[in-house]
């Protein structure tokens, strides 16, 4: 592959896509979701914390999208 210019290999040697890993290592920390309370808006910590892991992950994926573009 080619960024464009002929002659020139593209790498995807970034900084930034080490920020890729707290999506995925964030929701193997079972400690911080291993209870029941606080809850928001009638659900356990459990569920909006799993919306919160795709909340971040979503995050994190654009900003490297846009760092190696």
């Amino acid at each position: 592959m080619t960024t464009g210019e002929p002659g020139q290999p593209r790498t995807d040697r970034s900084p930034w896509n080490w920020l890729l890993v707290v999506p995925i290592v964030l929701p193997l920390l079972t400690f911080l979701f291993n209870a029941d309370e606080p809850r928001l808006l009638g659900f356990p910590l459990f569920y909006w914390l799993q919306l919160a892991f795709i909340v971040v992950g979503v995050t994190c994926t654009t900003i490297v999208y846009r760092m190696t573009k």
